[in-house]
C-alpha cells in the first residue's frame, strides 16, 4: 500500500514544483513598450503547465532531459537536451515532463510590458 501513496503523492506534488530562476528582465532597446528576459525552468518528472499564450514572444532551449511541447490543436514535440523552439505571440501551448527524470530549459522571452506573462486558456 505504501509503494502506491507515496509516487501517488510525488506526482501530485511535482505539479506544482516547478522552478524558475529569472537571470534578468529589462526594457528592450529601442522599444519602452517591450521587455527582454532570460530565466531557466527545471520541471521534475511529472510535472507541467496548462495551456496558456504569452504578450509576446518566447524561445525555449532543452538542456536536460526531455520537454513535451504541445501547440494547441496539434501533436505534441518532444523535445531534448540540444533541441530548441520558437513560440510565437499567442500561440496557446504548454510543457509537460512526461518523463521519470528532471528536464531543465532556457527561455528568452521578448514581451509586452506590464502586462501579465501569461493568460491561462481553459481546457
Amino acid at each position: 500500500m505504501n509503494k502506491l501513496i507515496i509516487p501517488a503523492v510525488l506526482v501530485a506534488t511535482a505539479m506544482f514544483a516547478i522552478q524558475n530562476k529569472r537571470y534578468f528582465t529589462m526594457p528592450l532597446e529601442k522599444d519602452p513598450t517591450r521587455e527582454v528576459g532570460l530565466q531557466s525552468v527545471t520541471m521534475p518528472p511529472g510535472a507541467g503547465n496548462q495551456f496558456h499564450r504569452h504578450p509576446g514572444e518566447q524561445w525555449t532551449a532543452v538542456q536536460e532531459g526531455e520537454v513535451t511541447f504541445t501547440v494547441q490543436g496539434k501533436p505534441p514535440q518532444v523535445l531534448k537536451a540540444g533541441d530548441s523552439n520558437y513560440v510565437p505571440r499567442g500561440t496557446i501551448h504548454r510543457q509537460q515532463n512526461l518523463t521519470d527524470k528532471p528536464a531543465r530549459y532556457i527561455e528568452m522571452r521578448i514581451f509586452d510590458k506590464d502586462k501579465p506573462a501569461a493568460e491561462q486558456i481553459g481546457q
